[in-house]
């Protein structure tokens, strides 16, 4: 059956947060995070209004992150559910939908409107990554194979699973190999 715009519209909204909690993971579990660069993603994924992040901020928000990471880490569906359900249980509000008075189309949350960055970025994360499970039956992501990036990637499409995060580690551990071959 062909997606209606609608259809679409909730599937883009998903993978836009699931891979704004990607990013958000890459650049909140580095030893010193850039508040500028947390909040440039949080920009280009949509937020609006005037960012502030406080020191506690930032702090708040890398414990999420580390915890997401966790769900990244999952090699299968049962163990990205697993990670999620704990999550879910013990850091998110019950299901409702929001307007934001108004302000947005109607949308799921598990958090509250005023919620501190890092009880969204968990609640937020969670509920986009869970959707990708149930969706595709898989893990939604990964960390990176290459032993020299700690990142993790979404992983999209009907295709074969991906193993790098980008074509440039690929690339860098496909020479890597072949050197070790002709040593």
């Amino acid at each position: 059956m062909p997606s209606t715009a609608d259809d679409w519209s909730s599937r883009h909204s998903v993978l836009t947060n699931a891979r704004r909690a990607a990013a958000l993971v890459n650049a909140l579990t580095v030893d010193r995070p850039d508040p500028d660069e947390v909040t440039k993603i949080l920009y280009a994924y949509g937020e609006s209004g005037t960012i502030d992040l406080t020191a506690r901020d930032l702090t708040e928000m890398r414990a999420a992150a580390a915890r997401l990471r966790e769900v990244f880490a999952a090699t299968d569906a049962d163990g990205a559910a697993t990670a999620l359900n704990r999550l879910l249980r013990e850091h998110t509000g019950p299901l409702r939908l929001t307007s934001h008075d108004g302000g947005s189309p109607w949308h799921p949350h598990v958090d509250h409107d005023d919620a501190p960055w890092g009880a969204w970025l968990l609640a937020s994360s969670c509920l986009a990554l869970t959707v990708l499970v149930w969706d595709r039956q898989r893990p939604p992501g990964r960390i990176c194979a290459s032993p020299s990036c700690p990142d993790v990637f979404i992983n999209q499409g009907s295709g074969p699973d991906r193993r790098y995060c980008s074509r440039r580690c690929a690339t860098r551990e496909r020479v890597a190999a072949h050197r070790r071959q002709q040593s």
